[in-house]
């Protein structure tokens, strides 16, 4: 669904276009050799399985608690975005981090006689633009546009197809459509998508890339010259669903890293259904239309039309993709200034907006209306702190006096509809009394992990009346070694931030803020006060898996995701042993050293410290495998860091050993 642009009386024509898709998707018959067939039951995928929980905090470790408060509107990469107007100020209007254009694919395809050159300026300057606001962008490339876009031309056919690709006249909308199903025209678009990907994958002036080229607006449909011949005279323009289905593989394979999107589940014959990292764009977003009025999002379980998106999602059995990729689209033209008139429900043409929301399980929203929102307006607020991510650290885990190396942990909590869908680096800092960041760790941490902590479930699941909620994510501990070696002693706050990789590009790039009370504008949380000092006696952490250890006989390394560091040494005894090398044992004397476990079963280790006498201890059993508990043992380490402790076992085996700390 297109929005209407700004400079040009484009409502009603979004409205037209709106209605005639609506009737094009609930004519679509089911016998048509290039139409999707709807099945004639739900393959629904049912309620997702639950991540693995993570690992558990370490109990060594002091635990801080946080306070939890709302988190900015406009945090990157969620929410609205307003339509791109060259040298207009993009951060008017109601709180925003996202820029939406379109783009012709002949601004960039302009070279008569080559199909392969590729003038990208068009595109970089509205990047460049976009990014020095602090925003970044969501796109899609066209090649026909009714009427045009006011900046973009209507007919953006690349002149190199000319003599090459027969040309359709679209004579309900005044369009040329080339043909879809020349292999001219699919090796073209083939080359200049893995051009596109090769450019701009993982660009950080780009938040999501709409799969657009197909069809009226780039939305992959020709209404009414489409696929039901049946019962018009109109010819079906559209590509057959093995050639879309080929552009949506090419998207797929040329961007790895940006997040991409397609219009429809069925899109290409239902392409994307096999494919993960592949979203969906529902451009109708939460409107109700017809007589009786049906939803174009919600199911027909809640009232939706049989064309809706979240119904064609269920046929599809791809109803669960927002577990690995985005779900962008916009707020239906129409309802824009209405649509959280009546949050959380709806009213009229406005479906129920919060359902909507939660079952599409939605991060970000084309709004052009959302200029003429109030700020202050609650309904709205709730509605977007919903989209999305909405991250929360409830606790950090730290000592308050440090030296040397020391662990620090935090657990976040996801409080929005989808999870974080960018790698972005997790840094902990230190600030002194003048709030300067005076020392930087980057972290392993992976803020992707952290999903929604409950569900909406699908009246079509059969899990209870609606609405019913679904425990699903589990708040995510996270924790890691830092190195306060080289630190003036003396009083600091321990700050952690997630870091938009546009701070490399502009000095205006919003910064990813949690929903914390101690959030700071300059993107860095507080944790809490530290101590540094040479004098200190805090806790230092050692994880066994880490590359300076010894192992010998069959002990070796494996995967456990609720160890810290997300690995564990088994097999160890019957000979096998771990030795921790490297190990501060500060000004020497005795030490307690704690031992982070799993085993089954009771077990039994020695443990010994350089050349002492081994100490034999027992080891209770854990739940299971991948369980930990912990046990403590006194144990003589000199002086400095040339301390080594070996865990053996002679005649049987040993627990298997996540980390030792030691205080």
């Amino acid at each position: 669904m297109r929005t209407f642009a700004q400079r040009r009386g484009r409502e009603i024509l979004a409205a037209l276009c709106s209605t005639v898709l609506a009737l094009a998707l609930a004519a679509l018959p089911a016998s048509s050799s290039t139409a999707s067939a709807a099945p004639s039951a739900a393959t629904a995928q049912g309620a997702p399985a639950r991540p693995d929980p993570g690992p558990s905090p370490d109990p060594s470790l002091p635990v801080h608690t946080l306070t939890r408060a709302d988190a900015p509107l406009d945090n990157p990469l969620k929410g609205f975005a307003r339509f791109y107007q060259p040298g207009a100020d993009q951060n008017t209007g109601y709180p925003h981090s996202l820029t939406w254009s379109y783009f012709g694919l002949s601004e960039v395809m302009n070279d008569s006689s080559n199909c392969r050159l590729y003038d990208w300026s068009v595109l970089d300057d509205a990047l460049t633009e976009t990014a020095s606001y602090g925003n970044q962008a969501a796109i899609r490339f066209y090649m026909e546009y009714p009427g045009g876009s006011g900046t973009h031309p209507a007919n953006a056919i690349p002149p190199c197809f000319a003599g090459h690709v027969d040309n359709r006249t679209n004579a309900y909308w005044n369009t040329t459509s080339p043909d879809y199903d020349s292999a001219y025209l699919l090796d073209a678009l083939k080359n200049f998508i893995a051009a596109f990907g090769a450019r701009y994958d993982n660009d950080p002036r780009i938040g999501f890339i709409h799969m657009g080229l197909v069809g009226l607006w780039g939305e992959w449909h020709t209404w009414p010259y489409d696929t039901d011949t049946s019962s018009d005279s109109y010819p079906n323009y559209m590509p057959t669903d093995a050639h879309g289905a080929e552009i949506i593989k090419a998207y797929n394979s040329a961007f790895t890293h940006t997040k991409i999107e397609v219009r429809y589940p069925e899109s290409g014959g239902g392409a994307a259904d096999s494919l993960p990292a592949v979203g969906y764009h529902d451009d109708s977003f939460c409107f109700r239309e017809g007589s009786p009025q049906a939803g174009v999002t919600l199911p027909t379980s809640m009232g939706g039309a049989s064309y809706s998106q979240l119904q064609k999602a269920l046929e599809q059995g791809v109803e669960n993709r927002w577990t690995t990729a985005s779900m962008g689209g916009e707020v239906r033209p129409e309802i824009q200034s209405t649509a959280f008139d009546n949050w959380p429900g709806g009213s009229g043409a406005v479906d129920n907006m919060k359902a909507c929301l939660e079952l599409e399980h939605t991060t970000w929203k084309i709004n052009e209306g959302s200029a003429n929102y109030d700020p202050n307006n609650a309904n709205v607020a709730a509605a977007v702190r919903l989209m999305g991510y909405d991250l929360t650290v409830d606790h950090a885990y730290f000592h308050d006096t440090a030296q040397g190396s020391t662990t620090v942990g935090v657990r976040i909590t996801n409080n929005g509809v989808a999870p974080f869908y960018y790698p972005w680096t997790v840094s902990l800092g230190l600030k002194n009394s003048a709030g300067q960041v005076v020392k930087t760790w980057a972290t392993p941490w992976d803020l992707r992990k952290v999903m929604p902590a409950k569900i909406r479930a699908f009246p079509d699941w059969g899990v209870g009346a609606d609405p019913t909620y679904l425990d699903y994510g589990y708040a995510q501990y996270f924790d890691t070694s830092v190195d306060l070696s080289g630190v003036t002693a003396g009083g600091y706050q321990l700050v952690m931030k997630a870091k938009n990789p546009l701070e490399d590009v502009s000095a205006s790039a919003k910064k990813l803020r949690f929903a914390n009370a101690g959030q700071n504008q300059d993107g860095w949380l507080d944790l809490g006060a530290m101590t540094v000092g040479s004098g200190s006696t805090g806790s230092l952490g050692y994880e066994a898996e880490a590359a300076g250890n010894t192992l010998t006989g069959t002990a070796r390394t494996a995967d456990c995701t609720r160890c810290s560091g997300g690995s564990k040494v088994g097999y160890i005894g019957n000979g096998a042993a771990l030795t921790f090398n490297g190990i501060d044992g500060g000004s020497g004397g005795t030490r307690t050293v704690t031992i982070r476990y799993a085993t089954a079963e009771s077990r039994s280790a020695t443990v010994q410290a350089n050349g002492d006498t081994p100490q034999t201890v027992a080891f209770a059993p854990t739940a299971d495998w991948s369980t930990l508990g912990t046990t403590t043992v006194s144990l003589h380490l000199d002086a400095g860091t040339g301390n080594h402790l070996t865990i053996a076992n002679s005649s049987a085996w040993a627990p298997d050993i996540d980390r030792i700390t030691v205080s």
